[in-house]
């Protein structure tokens, strides 16, 4: 599958920008044009079943990385991935061979299992898909309203059968090994890398980074935090 790509800059200095799940490549476009202005040729994808992105027959992590692997120039020097895309390039790392990798609160584990199951309850999908502008923005006080109304349109647009398949605990997992210089950046009590997962990533050689008072997308609350996170890895 060929993936819905935006871009910004120009050149053959790669970074790649993974979205998370019910998102699309718009949720970078403050860090895209950032990276740019430093030289990079930034290539955003939206996964598959969202965004401008094809709808499927079937989703998993595993064919969400091979798209990844399908549609961007090998050997990146970056990639960035985030919640979900950050589990979908830890997939992909083999078969792309990036320089280096920034993980973004990634999909490492899954939260409590009353979490799992609400997310996967077809009230709470509809509800979900119909939610508003003020209720995405009282809960996301810090937003900038443009990213508010990314949010209401890609919750809309999302293929609905991604969640079941994708967003279970058995596919949401920490890669067993750090096979290129990698660094997870963490919200605030983040609740997909807990303090017990962060440790193990540390001694397994990951550079751990805390953005204090962020919330799951941390680019969005806090958009100097998550460029300052970003410091020697960039």
């Amino acid at each position: 599958m060929q993936l819905f790509r935006r871009e910004w800059g120009s050149g053959d200095r790669y970074a790649v920008l993974v979205h998370g799940v019910m998102s699309d490549s718009r949720n970078w476009r403050r860090v895209g044009p950032v990276l740019a202005e430093r030289g990079y040729h930034v290539i955003a994808v939206d996964l598959r079943g969202h965004g401008r992105s094809p709808r499927a027959q079937e989703y998993s992590a595993e064919l969400m990385a091979q798209d990844i692997v399908d549609s961007v120039p090998a050997h990146p020097e970056l990639m960035v991935g985030h919640s979900l895309g950050g589990l979908t390039v830890s997939l992909a790392i083999e078969r792309l061979d990036p320089q280096r990798v920034i993980y973004v609160d990634p999909a490492f584990s899954c939260p409590a299992a009353n979490w799992f199951q609400r997310m996967l309850a077809p009230a709470f999908l509809r509800t979900l898909a119909r939610q508003s502008a003020a209720r995405i923005a009282k809960r996301n006080p810090r937003w900038d309203p443009a990213d508010v109304a990314i949010e209401v349109e890609t919750f809309k647009s999302f293929d609905r059968a991604v969640l079941p398949v994708v967003v279970t605990p058995s596919a949401m997992r920490a890669p067993e090994v750090m096979s290129v210089p990698s660094m997870v950046m963490l919200a605030d009590n983040s609740q997909l890398v807990k303090p017990e997962l962060a440790d193990w990533l540390r001694a397994e050689g990951y550079e751990v980074r805390i953005v204090p008072g962020s919330g799951h997308v941390i680019n969005r609350d806090d958009h100097e935090g998550f460029m300052r996170a970003l410091d020697g890895w960039i």
